[in-house]
C-alpha cells in the first residue's frame, strides 16, 4: 500500500479474534458475543479468559484461571518500598507506569517471550494493578494501604483495598461491568502501541508500560474525566440546556459525546446507562444522574442526526463517581480494564510475529546544498 492515509485510518495492520466492530451499526463483540450478553451474564475474570483463549472457560477451567489471578494480587515488598517514595501529589497514571515498568525488575525472567510466559506475565500485571492504584491513594491521603484478598474477585478486591470496606453488590456488579466494557475495543492506540513494542520481540512489560503511556493521552483515555468536569460546570438540570447549546454555538467538544469508529450508539454505553441510573440513586446522587440524561436528549436532538451520541465514557464518569474514585483514578480504571485486552494482542503477535515496520512519505526539500555555519 502506497497511499498515504493520516493516523492511519482505514489502514488494517493486523489480524485479531478478539474484538469485532462494525461502527456504523453499533456492534461490539468479542470472540463473536455481543458485549450486551457478556456485561449482563458474564464476569471480568470470565471476560478476561475469553479474550486470551479466544473461547469462554469451561468450570474448572474459570476456576483455575481464577485461582492464578488471585495468587498475583500481592505487589513484591521492594515495589511497595518504591511506592512510599513516590511524591503524594504524583499523577496515578504516572505512578501506575512506573510500577508497571518496574515488575520487571522483579520477574526472574522478564524478556521471556514464549506465549505461555507471556501469559503469567500478563497474570501477574493484571493481578497486581489494582493493588498498585488502591495502595497509591491510600498513601497519598495518609492511610495504610489494605493487602489484597485472594477470597474476593477482581472488582470485590479492589474496592475493598481502595476503601478499606466492602462495596454493596451494586457498586461492585457495576465496576465489574466497566471492567467488562473497556476491556478491548480493535487496534485503538494503546493496543496497537502494545503490539509495536512487542513487535520488535521486546518484552511483555515494556509493551504494557507503553500502552499505558498511550492511554493516558486526552485524545485516548481520559474522556471520561472531561465529563465529570463538565457536570461539575452544570449547576442544576435547568442549567443543562443552556450550557450545551452555548458550547454547540462556539464549536466546542461536548465530552462523553461522538466516537471515532461509532456512527451510531455505542452499544457499551446502554448497558453503563441503566446501572448509573440505579447507583447513582443509591448513593445519592440522582441530580447527577439526572443532569446526564439531559444533557443526552438535547445532544440527541441537536447533533443525533450527524451520529453523534453518548460514548461508553459518558455514562462511566457517572458510574466511578457514584462508587467513590476521585476524578484522576477514572483513567487508571480504564488502564486496568484495558490491561487484558492489551495482554490477549501482545499474545497474538507473539504467536505470529512481523516487526511492524510502516513507511513515512517524505515531503520535505531535496538536494538541498550545505551552508557552512559563518555564512548563514
Amino acid at each position: 500500500m502506497t497511499e498515504f492515509a493520516k493516523g492511519l485510518e482505514g489502514v488494517i495492520a493486523a489480524e485479531t479474534q478478539m474484538s469485532f466492530i462494525d461502527g456504523q451499526k453499533g456492534i461490539l463483540e468479542y470472540v463473536g458475543i455481543p458485549i450486551g450478553e457478556l456485561a449482563r451474564n458474564s464476569t471480568f475474570e470470565e471476560t478476561v479468559f475469553l479474550l486470551w483463549n479466544h473461547r469462554l472457560p469451561k468450570k474448572a477451567e474459570l476456576e483455575a484461571f481464577n485461582r492464578e489471578l488471585r495468587a498475583n494480587y500481592s505487589l513484591p515488598d521492594a515495589a511497595f518500598a518504591r511506592m512510599k517514595a513516590i511524591p503524594a501529589d504524583a499523577q496515578p497514571m504516572h505512578v501506575l507506569r512506573t510500577m508497571v515498568s518496574g515488575l520487571a525488575m522483579h520477574d526472574a525472567d522478564p524478556n521471556a517471550n514464549d506465549v505461555e510466559s507471556a501469559r503469567k506475565k500478563a497474570l501477574r500485571i493484571l493481578g497486581c494493578t489494582p493493588t498498585i492504584v488502591a495502595a497509591f491513594d491510600r498513601f497519598r491521603r495518609g492511610l495504610d494501604p489494605v493487602d489484597p484478598d485472594p477470597s474476593k474477585n477482581f472488582a470485590h478486591n479492589f474496592l475493598n483495598m481502595l476503601n478499606d470496606a466492602d462495596p454493596t453488590e451494586a457498586m461492585a456488579r457495576a465496576f465489574e461491568i466497566c471492567m467488562i466494557t473497556h476491556a478491548d475495543h480493535g487496534l485503538n492506540n494503546s493496543t496497537f502501541t502494545a503490539r509495536v513494542i512487542i513487535s520488535t520481540l521486546s518484552d511483555l512489560y515494556s509493551a504494557i508500560t507503553g500502552a499505558i503511556g498511550s492511554l493516558r493521552g486526552p485524545l485516548h483515555g481520559g474522556a471520561n474525566e472531561g465529563v465529570m468536569k463538565m457536570l461539575g460546570e452544570i449547576p442544576t438540570v435547568d442549567d443543562v440546556e443552556p450550557y450545551i447549546l452555548g458550547k454547540l454555538e462556539r464549536h466546542e467538544k461536548i465530552m462523553g459525546f461522538g466516537h471515532r469508529v461509532y456512527k451510531a450508539h455505542d452499544p457499551r454505553a446502554a448497558e453503563l446507562k441503566a446501572l448509573a441510573k440505579q447507583l447513582a440513586h443509591d448513593t445519592g446522587n440522582d441530580d447527577l444522574y439526572e443532569k446526564s440524561f439531559k444533557i443526552e436528549q438535547v445532544m440527541d436532538r441537536e447533533v443525533g442526526s450527524r451520529g453523534i451520541y453518548a460514548n461508553v465514557d459518558f455514562y462511566s464518569a457517572t458510574t466511578y463517581h457514584c462508587i467513590g474514585l476521585k476524578l484522576d483514578l477514572f483513567t487508571p480504571m480504564f488502564a486496568l480494564s484495558r490491561i487484558a485486552g492489551w495482554s490477549g494482542h501482545v499474545i497474538e503477535q507473539l504467536a505470529d510475529n512481523r516487526l511492524f515496520r510502516p513507511k513515512a512519505d517524505y515531503i520535505g526539500p531535496h538536494a538541498v546544498a550545505y551552508t557552512p555555519i559563518d555564512k548563514r
